[in-house]
Parts: structure tokens; sequence; C-alpha cells
């Protein structure tokens, strides 16, 4: 983050010195049916963060493509009571874009969302953007080396096809909601929803509402719903861990250092990153969280008295198996008179009702589904097709993976952020996603000066990186921790998460190895 890892963390154009770059000469942005330089895929911190980094390094003649009617991503996506972010403010940010008048410690999502806006402004990035334009499938152009990315939407002719000489996917891996194959489900009469598509039109108020999961989001949504609904039933499968929140208004007089004295925030920022990064430790020590644990099981004897109750929501498992969640407030919720914990699982759904697995039958107008995302599976449908057909199924047919997350070998001038193993459960993801757009930078620039049209990662050099994440990944504990979590496969191998620390990552992606790349040109690359 700013101030710990040098000047060149950001990919922004920064030199190190606190100025701007230079305003760069605008390169014409493509004609009719040409290709643009690169096409980006998503409207989040990502993809917004790529388009910022191309235009301070003076690449216009990009298009960013977002399939809603505004941008925001995952905080345009997610509006369920309660949601906010589980990484402070201060960190949870652009390093190059600091906010000095943050509310709250832990950003709510009407003010994140404000703040991707406040940054679209700022960098004039609307005139890039297609609004309801989702892409539907990419196929790269083997005698063109070009991308063909098929688009859909009220923003989009019939049969378009945006071209791009380069593509990036900035959409993230949380974005498709995960809603479990529950017997019985398509007979319910009542209404339905996951916490991604809250359902803002139905009042919930006096309605039997059954929670089905207990993830990030629910610990969420629940305690704001609780006191509301006339009956509330919460189907736990797994509890999580959970850290007492410690959330608070930011004063004033903070607030007027922070925009005063710069520095101050960047120490404050600092801090917060160095905690949070101490945790990864325990990762492949699970005897440096025994402190933290303990922190936990007292966070549960205070908040939840009765003894039956507590033991139903303490972990089997190993802290960090699981990403550890902060609330002050969960608990509390389910110790209500209205609330009632279900651990017995789903055996079926009815028309009026759920019965657990114990046969308890739970009459209900409602399910809300906290049960996440698809993440290791995301790509299963997808229609992205790389150099001689290479379909991305058939290249992740043992798995999905990535070189650093970004680059995948077969895919030439294909970059993912957020992509495979580069997922987080410690620590702000926009720390890597400012790391992955300048290595994906430095490609750009690496390609322009070996005059290619065409980059690609090595076969053998994303084979390697992929046995050291599965060797990194061996006896730490999202793998040997004694849970199921949305890092691992049906397999049981790591796919999402980073296996080392944050600063790790930095150092390996601060300087591109052209060796790990084949780079190519075909004769038409020059038109």
């Amino acid at each position: 983050m700013s101030g710990v890892t040098g000047t060149e963390q950001d990919g922004t154009g920064h030199d190190g010195t606190g100025r701007r770059p230079r305003p760069a000469v605008v390169t014409p942005a493509a004609g009719p049916g040409g290709p643009y330089k690169v096409v980006i895929v998503g409207t989040g911190f990502s993809g917004l963060g790529m388009a910022i980094a191309l235009k301070r390094n003076g690449i216009h003649d990009f298009v960013v493509l977002e399939k809603a009617g505004e941008v925001g991503g995952t905080w345009r996506e997610n509006t369920y009571p309660g949601c906010a972010c589980d990484i402070m403010s201060l960190l949870y940010s652009y390093s190059f874009e600091p906010k000095s008048d943050w509310s709250r410690m832990f950003p709510e999502q009407r003010e994140l969302l404000a703040y991707i806006k406040d940054i679209v402004a700022k960098y004039d990035l609307e005139q890039h953007i297609r609004f309801r334009t989702e892409v539907t499938g990419a196929e790269y152009e083997d005698a063109t080396d070009t991308w063909r990315v098929t688009v859909d939407g009220a923003g989009a002719a019939d049969g378009e096809v945006v071209r791009g000489r380069t593509l990036v996917a900035g959409m993230g891996p949380l974005h498709h909601p995960s809603v479990p194959d529950l017997p019985g489900l398509e007979n319910f009469g009542g209404t339905t929803f996951h916490s991604a598509r809250w359902d803002h039109d139905y009042d919930l108020t006096g309605k039997r509402v059954a929670v089905v999961g207990t993830g990030a989001s629910a610990i969420q949504f629940v305690p704001k719903i609780a006191g509301k609904v006339g009956r509330l039933t919460v189907f736990q499968r797994t509890p999580p861990w959970i850290l007492p929140k410690p959330d608070r208004r930011i004063s004033g007089v903070e607030r007027a250092l922070f925009r005063r004295v710069p520095g101050v925030q960047r120490a404050y920022r600092n801090g917060v990153y160095l905690v949070q990064e101490s945790f990864v430790l325990g990762f492949k020590n699970p005897r440096l969280l025994k402190a933290a644990g303990s922190l936990a099981r007292l966070h549960l004897a205070r908040q939840v008295p009765d003894p039956e109750l507590r033991r139903r929501l303490t972990p089997d498992y190993t802290m960090g198996c699981k990403r550890t969640l902060v609330s002050s407030d969960y608990y509390p919720a389910l110790t209500r008179p209205n609330v009632e914990l279900t651990t017995a699982g789903i055996a079926e759904v009815r028309e009026h009702s759920i019965v657990a697995g114990d046969g308890t039958e739970h009459e209900v107008d409602a399910i809300i589904f906290g049960t996440g995302f698809h993440v290791t599976d995301a790509f299963e449908d997808a229609h992205i097709v790389g150099r001689h057909g290479l379909r991305i199924q058939d290249a992740w047919k043992d798995g999905m993976r990535a070189h650093m997350g970004v680059t995948v070998a077969g895919f030439p001038n294909l970059f993912l952020l957020i992509g495979p193993n580069s997922g987080l459960g410690h620590n702000s993801m926009i720390f890597m996603i400012e790391a992955q757009i300048r290595y994906v930078l430095q490609c750009l620039k690496l390609l322009d000066a070996r005059g290619g049209s065409r980059i690609a990662v090595r076969d053998d050099v994303e084979d390697r990186f992929n046995r050291w994440v599965q060797r990194k990944s061996e006896g730490a504990v999202w793998v040997a921790g004694g849970c199921r979590s949305w890092y691992l496969d049906a397999d049981g191998v790591n796919r999402a998460a980073w296996p080392a620390s944050t600063v790790n990552y930095w150092l390996r992606t601060r300087r591109i190895d052209p060796s790990d790349f084949e780079i190519g040109r075909v004769a038409t690359a020059g038109r």
C-alpha cells in the first residue's frame, strides 16, 4: 500500500515524487469496425483501475463494457440491508486516490459506490464506458491477433461484435450468485431472492422469513431484518469464526488531519495494512492464530449467554480455513425471541415451508439466500476461445489457473484481474488489483517495445507457477483446516486463494520477466 510498497506500487504513472504525470497526447479511438487497443470488461474497482492506468500512461484508445446501467461492480450489485466492507475504509480504496472524508472506519455500500462514481467523474471515464452492454463471449482471431467480443443488451446492436487487440476481464469473481439446488425449491409458493439480488419491493415486515447461509453477507443483513420480520429462521451449515467489529464514526478532527496532513492518513493506512497482513503468518502456522481464536471465543461467550446456542455457533475447524468475519451485532440478533438458528440442514422445500434434516417443519413466507457466489466454477459456461480454437474449459479441464492470476497460456492478449489464485482472506483486494494492473501495463509496454501483436505466457512458466501455488498451499489452513470454502474446487484443490503474503505478490509482479512470454506478430498487425 501507499508508503509500504515503494514508488511503483499502483501502476498508474506516479513517479514517486507525488507529482501527477503530464497530460499525454491522446491517441485516436478505434474507427468504425476497427479494433480498440484495449477492451475492458466491468466497472468495479479492477476495471476502472485499469482504465485510469491506461489514461495515465497515454493510452486513450480503449472501451469499457458494462452490463448494467451504472458503474460500481460489487458495490452496485449488493444493496442488501447492512451491506458494508469488512476491510477498513482507509485501506479499501485506491492508493493513488485517498479519500479524507470517510464517515466510518468500515465503509458502507452507499459510500463506497459514491467513491467509485466520484473516481469516474474525476478521471472522465464515462466517455469510454458503454453501459447496458453485456459480454456474451470472446474469441481470439488468429489471423489478426485480435479479440472478437460479442455483446448483447440495450446498449448493443443486434449481433454486434466489439474488437480489441487486448482484452482485460475486470468483472471479478464475485458476480454470479450461488443458489443451492434444494429439493422442492421450484414448488415454493412464496418469495425467494439472493442477497446480491435483494428484492427491495418485498416488505419483510411481520413476515416469516428463512435465511439460508451464514457467510459474510448474511451476518450483515440478519441483524438488520431480525427486528422487522415476524419470525426469522436461520439455516446454518457451518458456523463462521467471527471477531468483534471495531467500527465507529471517524471524527471531524481525524478527517481534518487526513485532509490537511496527508502523511497522517498514509501512516494510518499503512498501519491497518500491516495489522491485516500479519494474519497471513497464521495461514501456514495456525498456532499463531491462537490469540485471535481466543478473542473470537470470548466475543461469542459475551454475546451469547445460552450454552446450547453458543455450542452450535462454535466452529469445529481451524480459524482461517474460511474467511474470518467481523461483526458486533450478528450474535445478539440470534438471541432475539423471534429468531431461531437451525443446524440440521434442509431436507426439502414445500409450498409454504422448509423441512429441516431433523424433520422439523418451518412455515415461511420468504427465503433469502446468503450463500455466496460461484468462484472456482465461475467460468464453466463462459464462451472464451483462445488461439487455435482453445476453449477456456479445455485449458482448465484439470482446474482453473493463471500465471500470477493474470495471464493464461494459450490465450494471447487476455488478462484477468482477480483471476485464479489471487484472492485474499485477510487483506484488501485493491492492493492485489493495483499490482495486477501494473503487471498488465508492463506486458503492453513489452509488446509495443518488441513490435509484436500478441503476447502470451509460456506453458512451462504457467505450469511452474501453478506447481509453486499448490506446493505453497500444502498444509495451509484453507486446505488442512478441516472445512470447505470457496477457496477450493470440488477436488479440494486451492484455485482461488493467494498462498503467500501480499508483499510476496507485489515483489513477484513488480517487474515482469520478458522470457516468461511468447511474443509474435502477424503480417496484418500493422493495419
